[in-house]
């Protein structure tokens, strides 16, 4: 499974764009809104359960670039 985790809706129309290419290799994600300076704690929880559960994660995020480090 694929993960696409941006850092807020702002986001979406850059990140939307790996999941248009991931498509178009026939394969899905989960896509999930999360900040890792506004909500901490759900992004502990992701990243937690991110081992388990995903094969590939792609994160991304605006001028604060935090997410991916985070994750």
């Amino acid at each position: 499974m694929i993960l696409i985790i941006m850092g807020s809706e702002s986001d979406k129309e850059v990140m939307l764009q790996a999941e248009s290419q991931l498509k178009e290799f026939g394969l899905t994600a989960d896509i999930v809104v999360a900040s890792a300076h506004r909500d901490p704690g759900k992004v502990a929880e992701i990243a937690a359960a991110a081992e388990s559960k995903y094969d590939v994660i792609i994160a991304g995020a605006g001028k604060a670039a935090h997410l991916p480090g985070v994750i």
